[in-house]
């Protein structure tokens, strides 16, 4: 059996880190890996319930997220985390928590241009921040700060999502996860 890892995929709503994640996660399920994918809207729902979306509130979801990556990775699990995390600190608070307990952390930003996240819009946020029926929506009205030096980009524009998929699965299998 491997070991576990954490894969945050971060990037702007309708990016492609929760089609990207899930279709990871069928490649590696069939392979025999154990996988969970902690799907942002998941775990707002079920974990995060009650928190809106001011900064501290984004960071405390952070913060809870993970956390539970950390615990399932440190067990073996590939985990596999679409959410946004517009934060740098954030992320990198993340990062830390994952390093201080030796467990693998691998961050992918989905660097798809809000342009074509806002044609995509799968949720039809874009849409509803356009008529004015909502606000704070990252990337547009809300900040969202860029990785630095993530483990891997990915512009899932330019390719498909199983070419985009297989970029996070070279990254696994480089650093020797799968």
């Amino acid at each position: 059996m491997t070991s576990g890892a954490t894969v945050w995929l971060t990037g702007l709503p309708s990016a492609g880190k929760t089609t990207i994640a899930r279709e990871l996660a069928g490649r590696l399920r069939t392979e025999g890996h154990r996988v969970e994918v902690l799907d942002g809207d998941e775990i707002r729902e079920f974990l995060s319930a009650g928190l809106g979306f001011s900064r501290e509130d984004r960071h405390t979801n952070v913060q809870r997220i993970g956390f539970v990556a950390e615990l399932l990775a440190r067990n073996g699990v590939l985990v596999l985390v679409p959410v946004i995390a517009p934060y740098a600190d954030s992320r990198d608070a993340v990062r830390k928590r994952h390093e201080k307990n030796g467990t693998t952390y691998l961050e992918v930003h989905v660097a798809t241009p809000v342009e074509v996240c806002s044609a995509r819009d799968v949720k039809g946020l874009y849409a509803k921040q356009a008529a004015g029926e909502l606000t704070g929506l990252t990337g547009v009205d809300d900040p969202y700060e860029e990785p630095v030096s993530p483990d891997l980009r990915i512009e899932s524009q330019h390719q498909t999502v199983q070419e985009s998929a297989a970029s996070v699965y070279a990254l696994l299998s480089e650093r020797g996860l799968v």
